[in-house]
């Protein structure tokens, strides 16, 4: 892990360059959950297209998911692409789901998050979405952003444990309040989302980066 290795200034530092996110984008809790596999593999742009698809069609619901043939399902979330694979996911997350959503609300962090991790298709990045945006607990979620910023940051490689880069995060907020964690893990997700969006892309802009993190990439 490299020198000044302080999520907790990493977070200002964005937060002074990019203003609020206000993430996730979604009007109900359900939604997250549905953008949160299908946005599987796939650019934000393109689950969008889905999800509008899927209100279209009055298939917002876990019970409405349920209902419809598998192939059907597909061919409505087709933009989203690997939507075979994804309506299959999907209806196997909503056939859980549904019928289940206080008590899934009453649970600790903890067993829901296993409890998620149970479901077909659904692994730690897409638990933690859906632990973070659709029932408010306090827990970061690490994407392919997170780890090649870090990496650049030179805070840790990016093929990291996923529990350890979480760890390291949420750990450096672990005093704080747990409405405030929950408010912080919001919004420095969606802030390191629009930062490689901007700057921190595959191919890296360094002119302008309010981080100025001395990131050299390697000559070919």
């Amino acid at each position: 892990m490299g020198k000044e290795a302080d999520p907790v200034a990493l977070y200002y530092r964005l937060q002074d360059h990019y203003g609020p996110q206000q993430w996730w984008p979604a009007e109900t809790p359900f939604e997250v959950m549905v953008g949160a596999i299908l946005t599987q593999n796939a650019a934000w742009e393109r689950v969008e297209v889905a999800i509008a698809s899927l209100k279209q069609h009055r298939l917002m619901s876990a019970a409405a998911i349920c209902s419809i043939g598998q192939d059907e399902l597909a061919e409505v979330i087709r933009s989203c692409g690997y939507f075979n694979l994804k309506a299959k996911r999907l209806q196997a997350f909503c056939g859980w789901y549904n019928g289940r959503e206080q008590a899934l609300s009453a649970l600790e962090t903890v067993p829901l998050r296993e409890a998620l991790l149970a479901v077909h298709g659904v692994g730690p990045e897409t638990a933690d979405d859906m632990l973070l945006y659709a029932f408010q607990r306090p827990v970061f979620v690490i994407d392919t952003y997170t780890r090649r910023l870090f990496e650049r940051l030179g805070w840790y490689p990016q093929k990291s444990p996923y529990q350890q880069l979480q760890q390291f995060v949420e750990g450096a907020f672990s005093s704080w309040k747990e409405a405030e964690r929950i408010v912080i893990f919001n919004e420095l997700h969606g802030l390191i989302v629009a930062h490689a969006k901007a700057f921190c892309k595959k191919q890296p802009r360094c002119m302008g980066c309010p981080l100025q993190c001395g990131y050299e990439p390697e000559k070919k």
